[in-house]
């Protein structure tokens, strides 16, 4: 690994268990040169937050496509501040448009609606890749 490379946490939040869009993602960040990590399917909030620290994540993304984005964007909320965790998290997946501006009130830093394109979703990681380096130097 670069010192300019991000590491990025992929979890599936929940008791959804669909990830084929979470897998396709993650796939396709690694096409993109970054180191990519997938928790695997249910993890509580509490999980994803303590590896993210074990895995020393620089960015955590959630993949829900249960209906449950609003309890657990804040329940993640909760467990990153009870662990002191501040990086930044985005949260994707089936996200109806009219819940965007809520789920950003919660906390993540952005959030991706039902018909996000996976090559959007990687520009702007891309594009948090750039702001880390020139914050870097």
């Amino acid at each position: 690994m670069t010192k300019n490379q991000i590491k990025i946490l992929l979890a599936k939040p929940g008791l959804d268990g669909h990830d084929v869009g979470v897998k396709v993602l993650a796939y396709a960040l690694k096409d993109a040169g970054f180191e990519v990590f997938y928790t695997g399917l249910r993890k509580s909030p509490g999980e994803i937050v303590k590896m993210a620290i074990e895995k020393e994540a620089d960015v955590i993304g959630l993949s829900i496509l249960s209906g449950t984005h609003k309890i657990i964007t804040q329940k993640m909320r909760d467990v990153m501040n009870e662990n002191k965790l501040h990086i930044p998290w985005v949260v994707g997946g089936n996200i109806p448009a009219q819940d965007v501006e809520t789920l950003l009130k919660i906390g993540p830093t952005a959030v991706f609606a039902t018909g996000t394109k996976v090559d959007e979703v990687v520009s702007f990681f891309k594009m948090m890749k750039e702001k880390s380096i020139r914050n870097r130097t």
